[in-house]
């Protein structure tokens, strides 16, 4: 499922936001609607906007998340901090897939693994890049809907020697 893609209902919606201003949608009733959202807000966030990704996270102090740049973080501050910082290395950018390998849901508890595929200028570099992230994330059912509660992404897509684990 690609939800950045025209035939996708949020492409229009997310396309048509401008950065840092309110999500056009309110909260998601469902699981996979809450899902087609987040692809749609990670969209945005390749493009440096983190606004869509923060209204889909938990406003609980349990709320967690581990991104590439830095170590894990826990509470709903610290994790928007993060989040607008992450973003920020982005710009010029798109996503493009979102393979899932895994996914479980309960009443109130559900998870996806997926690789995530994307393009954008990251940093200080002036060309676009794709690259690929492998993404662990974790939702509950809150009085409001659905909502993620921990987003792990790591650039670690394909098999690596074991030493690789080691600082230099």
């Amino acid at each position: 499922m690609d939800p950045v893609s025209p035939a996708s209902p949020y492409a229009v919606l997310i396309g048509s936001v401008q950065p840092n201003s309110p999500a056009p949608y309110g909260p998601p009733s469902d699981l996979a609607e809450l899902i087609e959202l987040a692809h749609a807000g990670l969209d945005a966030f390749m493009k440096g906007d983190s606004a869509h990704m923060r209204k889909l996270f938990s406003r609980g102090d349990d709320v967690t998340l581990a991104n590439p740049f830095g170590p894990p973080v826990r509470g709903r501050t610290e994790v928007v901090e993060t989040m607008e910082r992450a973003a920020s290395h982005y710009r010029d950018g798109a996503a493009f897939g979102f393979d899932r390998v895994s996914e479980y849901e309960t009443d109130d508890l559900a998870y996806i693994v997926e690789v995530e595929r994307y393009r954008s200028k990251i940093g200080g570099t002036n060309d676009v890049t794709s690259f690929a992230l492998r993404v662990t994330t974790i939702f509950r059912r809150e009085d409001d809907g659905w909502k993620i509660i921990h987003r792990h992404a790591d650039p670690i897509t394909s098999t690596r020697q074991a030493e690789s684990i080691l600082e230099h």
